[in-house]
């Protein structure tokens, strides 16, 4: 059976632990049975106090967000109201409001409604949000570029 409380619930990690996690607020350290196995005690000290932690790896910028900005942008740069693409789309406001800020995940029929009522195709919409993609992160690693990798595609795979 389980060693488990009964009102106790079971955290199970998506992700491996970090190998730096920033250190927590004074008084919301987790109780022994919740830290993972390898994490060292709260009150441990650490190894080498006198080296810098590692910096923290950039962030990957979200679909979402990508897709957002690049809606955003297009509806301002043909000088039209959200109100206007919410209907022509047949979206609420609020909602693609939300989508344009990156709040919301849509759905590609959603998305396909907001481009076409922005005059665009889904591939185009896309497109332009992959474009963005790769210069944001492109940006962020130096010295990357193809004839390193030896690969010569520049395309884009989304997977469900």
């Amino acid at each position: 059976m389980s060693e488990q409380a009964p009102n106790e619930a079971r955290v199970i990690p998506l992700r491996p632990p970090a190998a730096h996690r920033p250190a927590a607020r004074p008084g919301t350290t987790r109780p022994a049975s919740e830290r993972p196995a390898t994490a060292a005690p709260a009150s441990a000290p650490a190894a080498r106090p006198s080296a810098a932690p590692p910096a923290p790896a950039p962030k990957e910028p979200l679909w979402r967000d990508l897709v957002g900005d690049v809606l955003r942008r297009e509806r301002l740069a043909q000088e039209r109201t959200l109100k206007d693409v919410a209907d022509a789309a047949r979206i609420s406001m609020p909602y693609l409001s939300e989508v344009e800020r990156g709040r919301k995940e849509a759905s590609s029929e959603v998305l396909a409604a907001a481009a076409h009522a922005l005059g665009l195709g889904l591939g185009d919409l896309l497109s332009l949000a992959q474009g963005e993609l790769v210069r944001l992160t492109s940006r962020r690693v130096p010295g990357a570029s193809r004839a390193r990798t030896g690969s010569s595609y520049d395309g884009m795979c989304l997977a469900a």
